[in-house]
């Protein structure tokens, strides 16, 4: 989502230059994920590179859970064994079913608990995002922890730590040991968290109203030296023709910060 306008290869390439340890793709771009490349030749390239896959996005709704969606979730983790990835990301379901507490429970542990010898069969992570949005049936982190210590999913199921919606959904307790990514983005408009929406995401500077530093200096102080990724939906970020610049001013930024 940090550059979805380039081809795959330009992405690794961006990603190698930029001196990322790794990439993540993701399937609900406006082209085919890696522009209908077998998955076997992204593998190489990414290695070639000298970079990690780390993720690949997305099971949309996994928590609205049927046979339909083992057979999505299915296709994608192969597509990810192919391609070398470490995990594959599960987004729940966003449309204001199964948003209280113990609904919220009820289907993702349901969901998760099938998932998980899938998962053990192709040797994958699973990366779960808690959205902030009132109307999401996996809002907070307290929940999801439960559903992954209830189905014993840990070391299969870590937590995506996005600091939009973390502060979305109120801020609250934080899980390092749990987090297995975390994804930033910046807000600089000056509107209420209830408002903002994902084309408010822009890249993290020193403009940002969502505590991004603040967020990552927590979560290492807890334990956690895992990957931070971008997650900017903003149009102009993605209309910047050459994002390197940017990228590496922002990155700086929250180096500079954490380190502070």
């Amino acid at each position: 989502m940090t550059a979805p306008n380039l081809g795959w290869e330009a992405f690794l390439d961006l990603s190698a230059g930029l001196g990322c340890l790794g990439v993540e793709f993701r399937n609900d771009l406006k082209a085919p994920l890696f522009g209908g490349t077998d998955p076997a030749t992204v593998k190489a390239a990414i290695a070639k590179r000298g970079l990690r896959f780390l993720a690949l996005a997305e099971v949309k709704m996994f928590n609205d859970w049927s046979e339909a969606k083992a057979d999505e979730a299915l296709a994608l983790m192969k597509i990810a064994k192919a391609a070398g990835a470490e995990a594959v990301s599960l987004i729940p379901r966003n449309d204001g079913v199964a948003t209280d507490r113990a609904e919220s429970a009820r289907v993702t542990t349901a969901a998760l608990k099938a998932l998980l010898p899938m998962l053990r069969d192709h040797g994958l992570k699973a990366m779960v995002e808690p959205l902030g949005f009132a109307v999401c049936s996996l809002r907070y982190k307290d929940v999801l922890a439960d559903c992954i210590a209830a189905v014993g999913g840990e070391g299969v199921y870590y937590m995506v730590h996005d600091t939009f919606h973390h502060a979305l959904a109120g801020f609250g307790p934080i899980y390092p040991d749990l987090t297995g990514i975390v994804h930033v983005s910046g807000v600089t408009d000056a509107i209420y968290l209830d408002d903002m929406r994902d084309p408010h995401r822009v890249l993290v500077d020193g403009d940002d109203l969502l505590g991004n530093v603040a967020q990552i200096r927590a979560l290492r102080a807890g334990g956690y030296r895992g990957p931070i990724s971008y997650e900017p939906f903003s149009p102009l970020v993605h209309g910047l023709a050459d994002p390197a610049p940017a990228l590496r001013a922002s990155m700086e930024f929250i180096r500079k910060g954490v380190e502070a």
